[in-house]
């Protein structure tokens, strides 16, 4: 049994020859999986338990019984834990599967709706085994790519969680401590929001600790300003009660502690994955050119890096990039009839990082912010469509500086443009010279 580790699959897998197909239906506790060796011998069902050391050695059995090629293996998903194992083996090549894609595929021969985990083995394998050419066989890139992705959507999610608990928290403090928001302007997703509100989760504690310890607070996350400070000391001294009523307070008071509780846990972890980026960054060979993008910060440049990766033969245009994310529109036609829409079914968080990047380089850019103002003179576009847009744009740009390996620099675009504009106003002029000769 081969040990090698596959890091990278570059191959034409048309033009490879699999041993045997393979359809594989995973779940948390067994696998069911549908073997069709390509000599035409007998298929056969398989079920594992979830288990490492289940999936190794029926792995070793599948080497010994097809010694001398590859097989492949069809799946309704691009990750999950039964994939990291089988990565591990150069002779697996796997196929990942959209879930509408099979669902639609099982609904064309059983009308029915019936479906079982082994007909949907059944389904994947006969999908590998026939239409291979429609199906990408999945190229994970190198560790160091890999891990960047991973950390970067943990951080997402992890912020996405702390913008829950602010949203309650904010609803909680409305019912009963309404001082606090004003205290620290609405601004609940911070450090020192979650200390505030634990040391003094009430107005009545707020009231009886001295002015010297809420100035000192205070300073100790750098809130300075004497005029801010005389303010919040004053708002604090003449505050009255929203509420007396305890049987308001005191549920409220519990729900607020522990969701700031949550909230200086969360903001912990999301500075350790912040570290934990940098430093994967600051190993990475291409991680200049993806600093270098405009409004690619320590949050976007990691996204965007993750997205692109290492493999320059991933993506053979930039049309490809903004079709496989999102970008790029859907156009449905159909007679006299068309429809263009956004498109739906994509990474949904690298289509976010785009947009993302996007929106913030009209802000700092100087041509992107000519080309957002440009296209928002059209009522019909609205930011987001014109970030979509933009970001259509940037994929362009990126993709050259990607593909080249060269950092993106604003001077040496902005002179491009300026080249390109000269021939069509040099054009438009001739035009004129003609029209103003016919005329005499």
């Amino acid at each position: 049994m081969s040990g090698k580790t596959k890091t990278s699959i570059v191959m034409n897998t048309e033009q490879l020859t699999f041993q045997a197909t393979i359809g594989l239906d995973w779940a948390d506790k067994k696998h069911d999986l549908w073997v069709r060796p390509a000599d035409g011998s007998k298929s056969q069902h398989v079920q594992l338990e979830h288990t490492a050391e289940a999936i190794h050695e029926w792995v070793a059995k599948l080497r010994a019984r097809f010694p001398n090629g590859s097989v492949a293996i069809a799946v309704e998903t691009s990750r999950g834990p039964v994939l990291s194992a089988l990565r591990a083996y150069d002779f697996i090549v796997i196929f990942a599967v959209n879930p509408k894609c099979l669902k639609d595929y099982r609904a064309a021969f059983h009308v029915s709706g019936a479906k079982s985990d082994r007909s949907d083995a059944q389904m994947l394998e006969e999908m590998v085994r026939l239409h291979r050419d429609r199906l990408k066989a999945l190229q994970p890139d190198d560790v160091l790519t890999r891990k960047i992705g991973g950390l970067t959507e943990t951080r997402r999610m992890l912020i996405d969680q702390r913008t829950c608990l602010v949203n309650q928290t904010h609803a909680s403090l409305k019912m009963y401590y309404p001082l606090a928001e004003t205290l620290l302007g609405q601004e609940l997703n911070t450090v020192m929001a979650a200390e505030f509100l634990i040391r003094w989760p009430d107005l009545e504690k707020l009231q009886a600790a001295s002015p010297d310890k809420v100035r000192s607070f205070f300073y100790k996350h750098n809130c300075r300003s004497p005029k801010k400070l005389a303010n919040r000391l004053e708002a604090i001294r003449q505050a009255r009660p929203l509420t007396v009523d305890e049987g308001i307070i005191a549920p409220a008071r519990a729900m607020v502690l522990a969701l700031a509780g949550l909230m200086k846990s969360l903001h912990g972890s999301i500075t350790q994955l912040d570290d934990q980026i940098k430093a994967a960054m600051d190993q990475h060979p291409d991680a200049p050119i993806f600093r270098s993008f405009p409004s690619a910060g320590p949050a976007l440049a990691p996204r965007l890096l993750a997205a692109f990766g290492t493999q320059r033969e991933r993506f053979e245009s930039p049309t490809e990039v903004a079709q496989f994310y999102g970008i790029a529109p859907v156009k449905i036609q159909s007679g006299n009839s068309t429809v263009v829409h956004m498109r739906y079914r994509c990474p949904k968080f690298a289509r976010q990082t785009f947009h993302e990047n996007a929106a913030c380089a009209a802000k700092t850019e100087a041509w992107a912010r000519s080309f957002y103002k440009e296209h928002r003179k059209d009522p019909q576009k609205r930011h987001h469509q014109t970030c979509r847009a933009l970001a259509f744009k940037l994929i362009r740009i990126y993709f050259r500086c990607w593909k080249s390996r060269t950092p993106y620099s604003s001077s040496y675009y902005e002179q491009a443009l300026e080249k390109a504009r000269k021939p069509k106003a040099q054009n438009t002029q001739t035009s004129h010279v003609n029209k103003s000769d016919e005329n005499h």
